[in-house]
């Protein structure tokens, strides 16, 4: 047998087993510090994200995919990262958006939000947080979907159960 094809069953034999153990020690960790589920999803589907583009690159060098190529591929992803950042409506933006709310908001399932629009005041229970959106539901049993890139260029505030009894 072709030792790229050995060196490939490797990989994804390897690639597998690290799959099952990260999940476990992943899910592990979480529930230990008490992430919700949602989160923990999350944070599943970036690890395993990131591990199955290692393993994309690892095969392609056992393959002989030049290095140049995969220097092009990698400054091309780059870029278009970089790009979402500062592209307010694409659908990177929101990914992006998610990132950061998911990481660096205080936002989590089940708070009350108010977000302080002149056209347009919503206050209303967060149910889900996407990739691309926050799903709320209101008072008035709407259920309003809010693009991530919106939540953060918006003004809102994270409202308090004692806050509506003043």
């Amino acid at each position: 047998m072709d030792i790229k094809i050995i060196e490939s069953l490797g990989v994804l034999i390897a690639f597998v087993l690290i799959y099952i153990l990260n999940k476990r020690a992943i899910n592990n960790t979480l529930k230990r510090f008490e992430i919700g589920y949602p989160r923990r999803k999350m944070v599943t589907k970036m690890i395993n994200a990131i591990m199955i583009a290692v393993a994309i690159i690892v095969l392609a060098a056992i393959w002989g995919v030049n290095h140049s190529q995969i220097i092009v591929f990698l400054t091309s992803l780059i870029t278009a990262l970089g790009i979402a950042f500062f592209a307010q409506w694409s659908l990177l933006s929101n990914i992006t958006s998610g990132l950061i709310l998911f990481f660096n908001h205080p936002l989590k399932i089940g708070d009350k939000l108010r977000i302080y629009d002149k056209e347009f005041p919503k206050t209303g229970r967060i149910t889900d947080i996407t990739y691309f959106f926050v799903h709320l539901k209101t008072t008035e049993d709407e259920h309003i979907t809010i693009p991530n890139s919106v939540v953060l260029q918006k003004m809102i505030a994270v409202v308090n159960e004692e806050e509506n009894s003043i």
